[in-house]
């Protein structure tokens, strides 16, 4: 359920993708120095996104450094590291956790289970740190998880729980931008879920998986109702997003949301028709 939340490289410029690399750097580089090896494996885009976000909002002094690493073990890169980075690690942990869990229960996959079960310490320390806020997010998941199993048709209230999860991970201070933070974490949160739903149909469909777009799917309209959901979610993710006083990396987040969720959203389209056109012959 994670990882559509992206850039758009091909639209950016040299040096933003550069400054983007260098948080998404910094953010896997304090996996490894908090969590291992097996918390670095749980990098994500959509954390990454965070990090930058609460730098922006809140202009941290951040600190730039050069490392080697196995991804590029004969050229440093530069990694942007500060206050918000160990909290976007750490929620990157428990996200990870929560979908291994998920993975499990859904498909029996024993991969996951052995994997969350390597992840399970490390998600008990964080829990000591953000008792309430992982104490809500694990309400929410298993509410998720209930409704799935009485194969729950309301979309929008499914996507509204997911939601929830995401609007705690991002207001990470009770502040006067709590509000907005989330709302964003919200929208894009649902955004997040209806992605994942429409791009899981026809494999949760041909496994017997729950899945809230089965039955609509095959209704006339389907693909542009979809797209019309999910550019709502946007829309409003969007909004309160303008309304937040950020100025450094501004144009790498509007990438971001205006442009590269989009990207993926095109790339889930496109692997869909083809395996419609598979499926079909």
């Amino acid at each position: 359920m994670f990882g559509y939340i992206i850039i758009n490289k091909p639209e950016m410029k040299f040096k933003e993708f550069d400054v983007y690399h260098s948080y998404y750097c910094g953010l896997c580089r304090k996996l490894r120095e908090k969590h291992g090896i097996i918390g670095q494996t749980t990098l994500s885009y959509d954390m990454t996104f965070l990090h930058m976000l609460l730098a922006g909002l809140y202009e941290p002094e951040t600190t730039v450094n050069s490392y080697r690493c196995i991804a590029h073990p004969f050229e440093k890169h530069p990694a942007s590291t500060n206050e918000f980075t160990e909290y976007a690690a750490d929620m990157n942990i428990v996200l990870s956790y929560y979908k291994c869990k998920d993975d499990w229960a859904d498909e029996r996959k024993y991969l996951k289970l052995a994997y969350a079960k390597l992840l399970k310490p490390k998600c008990k320390k964080i829990e000591s740190a953000y008792s309430e806020k992982i104490k809500k997010v694990d309400s929410l998941l298993n509410d998720i998880s209930s409704c799935e199993k009485v194969q729950e048709d309301n979309i929008d209230g499914m996507a509204g729980r997911f939601g929830g999860v995401m609007a705690e991970i991002f207001a990470c201070r009770q502040d006067e931008w709590e509000g907005s933070m989330r709302k964003i974490g919200f929208y894009l949160g649902k955004f997040i879920y209806l992605l994942d739903a429409y791009d899981d149909i026809e494999e949760d469909r041909k496994k017997g998986n729950y899945n809230p777009f089965a039955r609509s799917c095959q209704t006339p309209g389907f693909d542009d109702e979809c797209r019309k959901l999910l550019t709502m979610m946007i829309a409003e993710c969007s909004r309160e997003f303008e309304k937040l006083p950020i100025l450094e990396n501004i144009e790498i987040m509007r990438n971001i949301l205006y442009s590269g969720v989009w990207y993926r959203y095109e790339t889930v389209r496109k692997n869909r028709k083809e395996k419609q056109v598979k499926t079909d012959e």
